[in-house]
């Protein structure tokens, strides 16, 4: 493997991938929360980057091209299953849909590639998956922020009783614990996320049918 920069900024995403659950498992919130969202959107950016340097200083290698979507999706896949796991009764069925149909379009294109092979070259990336990804990338980082704001809501109206969270959410109690702050910033996070994960998933479904229908040629018997 040739250890250039391209290729280094692709395995530390690619580790960066498992470290999102990790965050989870050693840090309380909202301390998980704020790593998690600093390296997934760390993550995003070298993925841009390393396919970007690649090209300008033509440092292309076949283990880079390899590894990149491996990352890509591993960072994807990880981070809906933390988002899932960690939301709250309100938001999962709502999460639970846009994110199946993402997990089974990066499993049936995965191995759609597997099985055509050297043919599946011929599948190249299109500019409307390009946008899928970035909308499910900012959708992730939204929703990652999401929990943030959540955090911070239930420790700012920790011991007060539902009349007073009320008074202070409609301006009629002084607001010194910034609740009415991170409640708004809970809820437009979650809103916009949402809407971005079900946008990516529509945009997955059209990108998934297109890559069958363009594998159909190759599909077929005789």
């Amino acid at each position: 493997m040739k250890w250039n920069l391209p290729n280094i900024l692709t395995v530390l995403r690619l580790l960066a991938a498992p470290s999102l659950a990790v965050m989870f498992l050693y840090f309380t919130r909202p301390y998980a929360d704020w790593f998690a969202l600093i390296l997934f959107l760390t993550a995003a950016i070298t993925d841009w980057f390393d396919g970007y340097l690649a090209r300008a200083w033509k440092q292309e290698t076949k283990i880079g091209a390899m590894l990149d979507p491996i990352a890509d999706k591993a960072m994807v896949v990880i981070a809906l299953m933390i988002l899932v796991g960690y939301s709250t009764e309100h938001w999962t069925p709502w999460l639970v849909l846009p994110a199946t149909v993402i997990l089974f379009r990066e499993v049936f294109v995965s191995g759609l590639r597997e099985y055509l092979g050297d043919v599946a070259g011929t599948l190249k990336v299109t500019k409307l998956a390009k946008w899928k990804t970035t909308a499910q990338m900012i959708a992730i980082a939204v929703l990652f922020s999401q929990g943030i704001f959540e955090h911070y809501a239930v420790m700012a109206s920790f011991g007060m009783d539902a009349e007073l969270v009320e008074q202070i959410i409609t301006g009629q109690v002084e607001d010194v614990n910034h609740l009415r702050w991170n409640v708004d910033g809970m809820y437009w996070a979650g809103q916009i996320g949402l809407w971005l994960l079900w946008i990516a998933a529509t945009l997955t479904l059209i990108t998934g049918y297109d890559y069958l229908r363009k594998a159909m040629p190759h599909l077929k018997e005789g």
